[in-house]
């Protein structure tokens, strides 16, 4: 396996672990915030192998000494220093999304049989203070993904953190997306999974009205660890965080576990099938598709009405797309970074035409 950072495993880890020289103050998010000439690329240096999409839809390429006060920016705290993605609730977006994104997204792709690794320690600071409690994507943000480049461009992994309203914990949970067999996308569906706390189809019995805190949850402000590593033709997880089990899981993305409907799991046919989505996968799923890793702040509450669509539309504050409005009354997805890696095979290729495609 090749380490794309071209920085030996001492020198990573002493960037990222002893790294202390950035401090000063800042009134944009209420920490301290690293001097003006400390970018991101000084805190997580890998950022010449990512494009970084940014809350307004544009593609700012790669991040190097590249900051952007709105969306993305570095900050320090007394655990060390961070690179913050922010994405408002509304603001133009990237590709066909319905939703806002400040996230880095990989230069290269590669296939499931080939290797790739990606390891992120983060935290969660902020999800959207509005929304429909009944709409599953809610009070939510995706914090790193793997995705296709090719066909119906799904993913086959969503990494969620989500909190309710008047909640000290919320929950971490991760998605596997099919990858739908035939010419139609529109049957596609997830399957979700927790890692600590609910998953994502536990939601509120009114708009404002919230399930049960999760006991064994994670705070805002928190640190927690993810690892993904493909494979063979398999997708290994690992999470991890001070205080909490850490959990594993494994998943095959070269054959498939939902070619018939009756392998659609019971919670997608609660949740997914009575809103149109209930379709089936191709046999073998992701094996033929080039797959990149992304890693950031994509912000599933946005302010479309939950009558287009149940599971995905909030119907959250908006304030006509004023971003600082939409700060300014925590209507917003913020997640700050400290350390993070990448690695991928020789086998790697270019992701010039997702760019091309959704730019």
């Amino acid at each position: 396996m090749k380490n794309i950072t071209s920085l030996s495993t001492s020198f990573i880890l002493y960037t990222f672990l002893v790294l202390t020289s950035c401090s000063g103050t800042s009134t944009k998010t209420g920490e301290e915030e690293a001097p003006k000439n400390a970018y991101a690329s000084n805190i997580i240096p890998f950022f010449d192998h990512w494009n970084l999409i940014l809350g307004d839809g544009s593609n700012a390429g790669p991040a190097i000494d590249f900051e952007h006060d709105d969306f993305f920016f570095t900050a320090s705290d007394e655990a060390g220093d961070w690179v913050v993605f922010k994405a408002p609730n509304a603001g133009n977006t990237h590709g066909t999304s319905n939703n806002t994104r400040t996230e880095l997204a990989q230069l290269k792709k590669w296939y499931p049989m080939s290797n790739a690794k990606l390891t992120a320690t983060l935290k969660v600071m902020n999800v959207s203070a509005t929304g429909d409690a009944q709409v599953a994507a809610t009070h939510a943000v995706v914090v790193g993904q793997i995705h296709s480049a090719d066909g119906h461009e799904n993913e086959p992994l969503k990494i969620f953190y989500k909190k309710f309203p008047g909640h000290t914990k919320g929950s971490v949970f991760w998605h596997y997306e099919i990858n739908t067999e035939g010419d139609d996308n529109s049957g596609r569906w997830d399957y979700s999974q927790a890692v600590w706390g609910h998953d994502f189809s536990v939601v509120g019995d009114e708009e404002n009205t919230y399930p049960q805190e999760p006991v064994d949850g994670i705070e805002l402000g928190e640190e927690f660890s993810y690892v993904i590593e493909v494979r063979d033709g398999l997708m290994y997880l690992t999470f991890s965080s001070e205080g909490h089990e850490t959990k594993t899981f494994t998943k095959n993305l070269i054959q498939s576990e939902y070619t018939t409907p009756d392998d659609i799991p019971l919670q997608t046919q609660n949740l997914f099938v009575p809103a149109g989505q209930g379709g089936v996968e191709r046999e073998n799923a992701y094996a033929e598709e080039g797959l990149f890793f992304k890693l950031g702040s994509y912000n599933q509450t946005n302010g479309k009405s939950p009558e287009v669509n149940p599971i995905w539309c909030s119907g959250a504050e908006t304030f006509d797309g004023d971003i600082q409005k939409q700060y300014e009354t925590g209507n917003y997805a913020e997640v700050w970074f400290k350390e993070a890696t990448i690695q991928v095979g020789e086998d790697a290729v270019s992701n010039e035409g997702y760019f091309l495609k959704n730019d």
